[in-house]
């Protein structure tokens, strides 16, 4: 089943728009910093705008003071934004996804409206009892235990929790990397029907920040390279909302010294541990040449890197080491 139908359209804006959309679920560390000084250099040297968005859909582990301690390490590094943060700056607010409830349930609505959801009552066991684990990075795809072979009839599941799923078509998704160029993902082989909302009524990544990034006109995404298959599933329900895909820069993660990628338990690479051990130039120059922006760390501003920042100097190797 392959949708046809586009629910809204969506002008392309001239101006280069990225955004950096923190969860606020611990200090940020060094990878989270790499990625935010890309995002901020590839919109600045070309005299765009950037969008700070809290990404906080998880209520049991986001905090209101790690989201205030991420707007004061962004700013301690000279990475400012033009809309968005804590105070809502700008037009295309709310900016914390916890406070977009209502958007998101009203394009959920035009999704199911096209008949191509479906209510699924699977538990992550069901799941995971009828699935191997995809390639090697722990991806399950899922099976399709629930999907009907008919439209899915909704009201008959009323009074039972489950989530809302999206059924995907037996067809590949085509776009094209910044950094790691053109990509190919079918899928329903490589990503499945995913879910759009949760049983518990918690909204899905996916759903949240394709809606959040065509409102708030962002045409640039600049994130890690664990997301670059989520791409498609994102380009695919773009596609469904009738919205523009924005240009996607997958850029490497970073891993420590022992070869592990960074997680806001490397208390060691986290901004409340590197504010007290290094000055904002020296981070900066430290990424910079992670970046292959400048040959050697050597302490700089972020404004300084902007004439120097092209994505071709950007590595396009998976990862990253802090040496």
């Amino acid at each position: 089943m392959t949708p046809h139908t586009t629910l809204s359209n969506q002008t392309v804006p001239t101006t280069p728009v990225g955004r950096y959309a923190p969860s606020p679920t611990g200090r940020m560390h060094l990878g989270n910093l790499y990625s935010a000084l890309l995002s901020w250099l590839s919109v600045r040297s070309r005299g765009g705008r950037w969008v700070l968005r809290i990404e906080d859909l998880d209520p049991q582990r986001s905090r209101m003071e790690y989201a205030r301690l991420i707007e004061d390490d962004l700013v301690w590094l000279g990475l400012d934004w033009d809309e968005g943060g804590l105070d809502d700056r700008g037009h295309h607010g709310p900016y914390s996804q916890s406070r977009r409830a209502n958007i998101y349930e009203d394009y959920l609505n035009r999704i199911i409206a096209t008949g191509y959801t479906y209510p699924c009552t699977c538990t992550r066991a069901d799941i995971m009892a009828t699935q191997a684990p995809h390639q090697s990075d722990g991806r399950v795809i899922y099976g399709g235990r629930c999907r009907p072979k008919r439209m899915p009839d909704f009201t008959a599941h009323a009074g039972i929790k489950c989530a809302t799923r999206l059924y995907v078509p037996d067809e590949e998704i085509l776009f094209t990397d910044r950094v790691y160029g053109p990509q190919r993902v079918n899928l329903t082989h490589e990503c499945g029907d995913f879910i759009l909302r949760r049983a518990d009524g918690a909204w899905a990544y996916q759903l949240a920040v394709v809606v959040d990034d065509a409102q708030m006109g962002v045409n640039e995404v600049v994130r890690g390279s664990d997301l670059l298959l989520s791409t498609a599933q994102q380009v695919y329900l773009c596609r469904l909302l009738g919205f523009t895909p924005p240009a996607y820069a997958h850029v490497p993660l970073v891993c420590n010294s022992e070869g592990r990628r960074l997680s806001k338990r490397d208390l060691s690479l986290n901004m409340s541990e590197l504010r007290t051990r290094y000055s904002a130039r020296d981070i900066i120059g430290k990424l910079a040449c992670m970046a292959g922006l400048i040959p050697e760390p050597s302490p700089c501003t972020a404004s300084e890197l902007i004439q120097l920042f092209d994505w071709d100097k950007v590595p396009k190797s998976m990862t990253v080491c802090v040496e």
